[in-house]
């Protein structure tokens, strides 16, 4: 957008105006500089716009859907987090699994492995592909020449054996 135009004028004579209505919806005089530092660029890269009939109204709605994304993002930030990102980013675990849980993990799929190979081979190829093939019930359903609610009924008990044999915990995925 062109430096005569409009709405870049309406911009540069009420910044502070917009700085403070940033201001009031944020609550933090930085944020809404920010916000504002946003809103020129925006407004700098758009397409020259002739048609705007009244700057300094599509400025301040610019400027309070701006501050409005930025409360969305910090709120959504600090349910993520449990309220400060920083300090959740600094204490969070190594997601390396331990020599512990690495052993325990191998020990559990041999298990898992060992089940499967006593359940019968149409159940057995049901719960190897849905669970390890990434199919989709209908897709197994398919390839087995057997009813979807088949197949829900062998991988829900194929499953069910595979966690009570090896003493595995169904509702959490490993």
């Amino acid at each position: 957008m062109k430096p005569d135009h409009p709405a870049m004028r309406a911009f540069m004579g009420h910044r502070a105006m917009l700085t403070d209505y940033a201001a009031k919806v944020t609550g933090d005089r930085a944020v809404a500089d920010d916000i504002i530092q946003q809103a020129w660029i925006a407004l700098a890269e758009s397409d020259d716009r002739p048609q705007i009939r009244e700057p300094l109204g599509y400025l301040r709605t610019m400027v309070r859907n701006l501050a409005i994304d930025h409360l969305r993002r910090k709120a959504r930030e600090g349910r993520l987090a449990g309220a400060d990102m920083e300090t959740a980013t600094r204490t969070v675990a190594d997601a390396g699994a331990s020599p512990e849980m690495a052993l325990a993990g191998r020990r559990d799929l041999a298990c898992v492995m060992g089940v499967l190979q006593q359940l019968p081979e149409r159940q057995r190829l049901a719960v190897e592909l849905y669970c390890f093939g990434g199919h989709k019930l209908r897709e197994v359903a398919l390839r087995l020449g057997i009813s979807v609610s088949l197949v829900h009924l062998l991988v829900s008990e194929g499953l069910a054996a595979c966690a009570g044999r090896c003493g595995l915990d169904r509702g959490r995925r490993r």
